[in-house]
């Protein structure tokens, strides 16, 4: 399969690509990762130099064993984790992500995100296969809070460790941690939904993390078209149909506009390209 590339910031011929691929599916899913929230102001995992984990180590402060045995390390990185995240707001991805659910181009979008955000922008049918920081939970009985009511607790503790009221024991994020399984459910839902699409959408992720960047291969081996719009090479380019390395935002921009919803191209061009 030929891959259309481009790093152009403006509709181009890649963009009317992806449009017409967007229009012609029955079925499009969107795959999103860590990249997606940067415009927000949420730093990414991996990037040179300026990747979270480039100055910490996951293993250390992000580990589910590390919540276990040394709980004040853990919520030391995850109560600077919280703060950092609680006041973050939707960007222009999130957006268009929605334009395109509500315009019945999007039927759902898979995210390895933690922050909420597609929520906050209205996102309808969103599976987060990391979890989220909505809620922790007390992993002795089973006892949950909201986000609000964890901070609340993490900071009148002396240690701050955010406890259960009921045990006492130390409250877990509902994310996925280091060491940990991704929830069967959401990952089942994740795969049924890769396996049967006509087009997936795979946007802002590094594909390296396993088992998530097993998903594109579903949509492919199935017959689907693979679109892979994100910064940096991923292990999975090369049976990308379209390949878009610009920043997110202009490259969403351009697409909307060049399927005539308001962005980039006017709707008029983009019916003259047959989209």
């Amino acid at each position: 399969m030929d891959v259309d590339r481009s790093q152009a910031s403006g509709p181009g011929a890649s963009h009317v690509r992806l449009a017409k691929l967007l229009r012609g599916a029955g079925s499009v899913v969107a795959l999103t990762g860590a990249g997606v929230s940067v415009p927000s102001g949420i730093p990414d995992f991996r990037s040179p130099g300026t990747g979270l984990w480039e100055r910490v180590d996951p293993m250390e402060v992000a580990h589910i064993d590390v919540f276990h045995t040394e709980p004040e390390r853990f919520w030391h990185f995850y109560g600077e984790r919280f703060a950092a995240l609680e006041d973050k707001q939707p960007n222009e991805v999130h957006r268009a992500l929605v334009t395109l659910e509500r315009e019945g181009l999007l039927d759902a979008v898979i995210t390895q995100n933690i922050d909420m955000l597609h929520r906050k922008a209205g996102t309808r049918e969103l599976v987060e296969v990391h979890g989220s920081i909505d809620r922790c939970s007390c992993l002795a009985c089973g006892a949950r809070v909201t986000l609000a009511q964890a901070r609340s607790r993490l900071a009148a503790d002396e240690a701050g460790v955010p406890r259960c009221e009921r045990c006492a024991a130390p409250l877990k994020p509902d994310v996925v941690l280091f060491g940990e399984m991704l929830p069967a459910a959401a990952m089942e839902r994740a795969q049924e939904l890769c396996a049967s699409a006509d087009l997936l959408l795979c946007i802002g992720s590094s594909l390296e993390v396993h088992p998530v960047a097993s998903l594109p291969l579903l949509t492919h081996r199935a017959g689907g078209a693979v679109a892979i719009l994100t910064q940096g090479r991923t292990p999975l380019d090369g049976l990308a149909a379209v390949r878009l390395d610009g920043d997110l935002v202009d490259e969403m921009q351009a697409l909307l506009g060049a399927l005539g919803l308001g962005w980039g191209l006017p709707s008029e061009s983009a019916a003259q390209a047959g989209i």
